[in-house]
C-alpha cells in the first residue's frame, strides 16, 4: 500500500472516530436491570454502610401537596452525624473536595453538617425504559461535542468518557417543562448581600417529552425564557436560550433590551461571558454548575469516589434570605450535606481554544448526574472558584432536581446564590409542555415589554 493509500485509510479512521462513538453492547446494558440502578448507578450501598442501597427513590408526595408549593423537608427531624470545619477537616480530607477544603481554610466560620445519606433519586418508569434503550443506541459524535440516537432518558447510563458524563449532566432529568419564581443574590467582599435579580424562569426540555423519540426530536434539549422583574433598573430585561445536542448549531440566544425596546441576537451569552443576570458575578457557563457547549475543553474521567456533597436541600428553600445569607458564605445551619458516590471529571482548555478558567474539576452525583460541586483553578494554579448546586428532593416530579446553584470566588472574596425561590408565591412548578412558538424571539419581546 502506497503512502497516499495509507493516508486515506488513516483519514477515514479518524473521520469515523469523530463521527460517532459506539454505545455499549446488549450484555453490558443488561446490568441496568441487575447490579446497576435503571440510570446506571451502583445499586448496592457501600461496604461501610454509610451509603444505603438504592430502593427506588423518594416518589410519594406528602398528603395534600399541591404543585408549586414549598416542598417539605422529608428529613427535618434528623440531626447531623458530624460537623466538619478547618479544625477537623484533616480527619475527613479524603471525602472533601479541594474547593471545600479551601473554603474551610479561608473562612473559620465555614463548616459542613453531614446528615444520614438518602438516595432520593427517581424518574418515571417510561424514562427508565428510555434509558435502557439509550444505553445501546445513544452515541457521541463530532469528537464528543454532539450526540445522536438519544431521547427521553439518561443518554449514557454506563458512561465511558468525560464527554458522555457531561452530556448526562446537561440532560439531567428535571421534568418536561416548568416555571419558577426566583431571586439571585450577590454577597460582596464587605459582607453585604444584594439582590441582583428578581424574576421568572420558564424552562422546557423537549429531549424529555414523554411521547417523543430520537426521530421526532429536533435537537433543542433546553429552552429557557427568563424575564427580570427587579431591581427597578433591570425590570423588563429578558433572555431566551435554546441549547442543542448538535455542535454545528451551538447555543442560540436572544436578549430583549428595554432601552431599545427590541430583541437582538446575542451570540455572546455563553462560555466565559459574565452573566448579566448575576451582574457579572459568574460566567454564563457556570449556571447549574455547567451549561452550554462542551467545545472549549478536553474532558477526562478521573474516576468515582465517595464525597460529602450538598443533597436533599429542601431546608434551604424553606429558609428566609436574611437567615440563609451569611457575610462570607451560606449559613451552614440551612445547608444539608450527605455522603454520596460521585463521578469526578476534569476539564482542561482544549488546544487552540481559550477560556478565563483554564482548569476545572466537576463532581457529578452517580444517581442523577447532577453536578453537585466544582473546583476551578486560575492560570497560576490557585483554587479560584468553587461552584455548588443544592439538589432538592421532589417526589412530585419525581426526582432529585438541582435548580438552585451558586459560586464562591475565593480571590475576590464574594459569593453568589442563584435560582433561590424561598419566600416566593410558588416555587418549582411542573407544567404541561409549552407550544412550539413559545420559546421564540417574538414572544421574548412581548414578555419583556409588559
Amino acid at each position: 500500500m502506497n503512502k497516499s493509500s495509507l493516508g486515506a485509510v488513516a483519514a477515514t479512521l479518524v473521520l469515523g472516530m469523530a463521527c460517532a462513538q459506539a454505545a455499549v453492547g446488549a450484555d453490558e446494558a443488561a446490568k441496568l436491570k441487575g447490579e446497576l440502578t435503571p440510570t446506571g448507578a451502583e445499586k448496592a450501598g457501600n461496604k461501610a454502610g454509610t451509603i444505603p442501597a438504592w430502593d427506588g427513590g423518594y416518589t410519594k408526595a406528602p398528603a395534600g401537596y399541591k404543585e408549586g408549593e414549598p416542598r417539605p423537608d422529608p428529613y427535618a427531624n434528623e440531626k447531623p452525624l458530624l460537623s466538619i470545619s478547618a479544625k477537623n477537616m484533616d480527619q475527613h480530607a479524603d471525602k472533601l473536595t479541594e474547593g471545600v477544603k479551601a473554603l474551610m481554610k479561608k473562612y473559620p466560620s465555614y463548616r459542613i453538617d453531614v446528615y444520614p445519606s438518602h438516595r432520593t433519586a427517581a424518574m418515571p418508569q417510561w424514562a427508565y425504559e428510555n434509558t435502557f434503550k439509550n444505553a445501546t443506541r445513544c452515541k457521541t459524535k463530532d469528537g464528543g461535542q454532539s450526540i445522536e440516537g438519544c431521547h427521553g432518558g439518561v443518554p449514557f447510563p454506563i458512561p465511558k468518557t468525560g464527554h458522555e458524563l457531561m452530556w448526562n449532566h446537561l440532560l439531567a432529568w428535571k421534568g418536561q417543562a416548568s416555571t419558577m419564581l426566583f431571586r439571585l443574590f450577590v454577597t460582596t467582599s464587605d459582607g453585604k448581600s444584594t439582590m441582583a435579580s428578581d424574576g421568572l424562569a420558564e424552562v422546557q426540555s423537549p429531549y424529555w417529552f414523554k411521547d417523543g423519540s430520537p426521530d421526532k426530536f429536533n435537537g433543542d434539549f433546553h429552552n429557557l425564557m427568563l424575564v427580570t422583574y427587579g431591581p427597578p433598573f433591570k425590570a423588563g430585561e429578558s433572555i431566551l436560550l435554546r441549547d442543542t445536542i448538535n455542535a454545528d448549531k451551538g447555543r442560540q440566544a436572544w436578549q430583549y433590551l428595554v432601552g431599545q425596546r427590541r430583541t437582538r441576537k446575542a451570540p455572546t451569552l455563553g462560555y466565559d461571558t459574565p452573566d448579566s443576570v448575576a451582574s457579572g458575578a459568574f460566567y454564563f457557563d457556570e449556571a447549574y454548575g455547567f451549561s452550554g457547549s462542551l467545545d472549549r475543553y478536553d474532558w477526562k474521567i478521573i474516576g468515582k469516589k465517595e464525597l460529602y456533597v450538598p443533597y436533599n436541600s429542601n431546608r434551604t428553600w424553606l429558609a428566609k434570605a436574611p437567615d440563609l445569607l451569611g457575610p462570607q458564605h451560606l449559613n451552614p445551619d440551612h445547608v444539608r450535606w450527605e455522603l454520596h458516590r460521585v463521578w469526578e471529571v476534569e476539564a482542561t482548555v482544549a488546544p487552540g481554544k481559550r477560556h478565563a478558567v483554564p482548569k476545572r474539576r466537576y463532581y457529578l452525583d452517580e444517581d442523577t448526574y447532577n453536578m453537585v460541586l466544582s473546583d476551578m483553578w486560575d492560570g497560576q494554579g490557585q483554587i479560584w472558584r468553587v461552584g455548588y448546586t443544592l439538589p432538592m428532593a421532589m417526589p412530585d416530579v419525581p426526582g432529585s432536581v438541582a435548580q438552585t446553584f451558586g459560586l464562591y470566588n475565593l480571590l475576590a472574596n464574594t459569593y453568589v446564590l442563584a435560582n433561590y425561590p424561598g419566600e416566593k408565591a410558588y416555587q418549582y412548578k411542573q407544567l404541561p409542555p409549552f407550544s412550539d412558538s413559545y420559546f421564540t424571539p417574538e414572544n421574548l419581546a412581548a414578555k419583556g415589554s409588559r
